[in-house]
């Protein structure tokens, strides 16, 4: 899931500490690295993009690429039109902002699902960097319901809409949301992950 990386619309939390335009290049490099990251001949990436017509126009992102407008609503009502937008089979939809995923740590979450109905990819702020399901039932019409986004509690509350689904759960990656997030910090010490 990305957005077109224009200053004052992306990343505006890092843009309090670093300046929007900064946080916008900062964003734009991010995503083109993770794009380039993940692509894989396992799978098939599909870019959900936003703004939906700047995003599905947009020369930022490589053009080989399938691009699906994410649609309007909240985060949950944007994931959940992908997940039930996708073909068939198991599917796995990240976030932009996260430096440490890599297609090994995209193949964990699809080899979860194997076993599992349901995998996340938990931030250390209690969010995720991943949510994949298996799909061998339709997705939950409640999938989304009341999570309470950019809290404590959003990955709580998501495997909560989920409760009769087998659930896994991968590697705790770190997103970016402010200076401190990074994987260099101004004062040039390493941020976890």
């Amino acid at each position: 899931m990305v957005k077109e990386p224009l200053p004052g619309r992306v990343k505006t939390r890092l843009g309090r500490d670093l300046g929007m335009t900064a946080a916008a290049w900062w964003f734009r490099h991010q995503t083109r690295a993770l794009i380039r990251r993940v692509q894989d001949p396992r799978w098939q990436v599909v870019l959900a993009v936003a703004p939906d017509r700047a995003g599905l126009s947009s020369r930022v992102w490589p053009a080989h690429l399938p691009r699906w407008p994410q649609g309007r609503g909240d985060l949950g009502d944007r994931m959940g039109r992908m997940l039930r937008g996708a073909p068939a089979g198991p599917v796995c939809v990240i976030g932009a902002d996260i430096p440490g995923v890599t297609s090994a740590r995209v193949a964990e979450a699809f080899r979860a699902l194997g076993s599992h109905d349901a995998v996340f990819g938990p931030a250390p702020d209690g969010g995720y960097w991943l949510i994949g399901l298996k799909r061998a039932r339709p997705v939950p019409p409640r999938l989304f319901e009341n999570v309470r986004w950019s809290t404590e509690h959003a990955l709580a509350d998501t495997v909560a809409t989920l409760p009769d689904h087998r659930i896994a759960k991968v590697a705790t990656l770190r997103d970016v949301d402010a200076i401190d997030d990074l994987p260099m910090t101004k004062r040039g010490a390493r941020a976890t992950s």
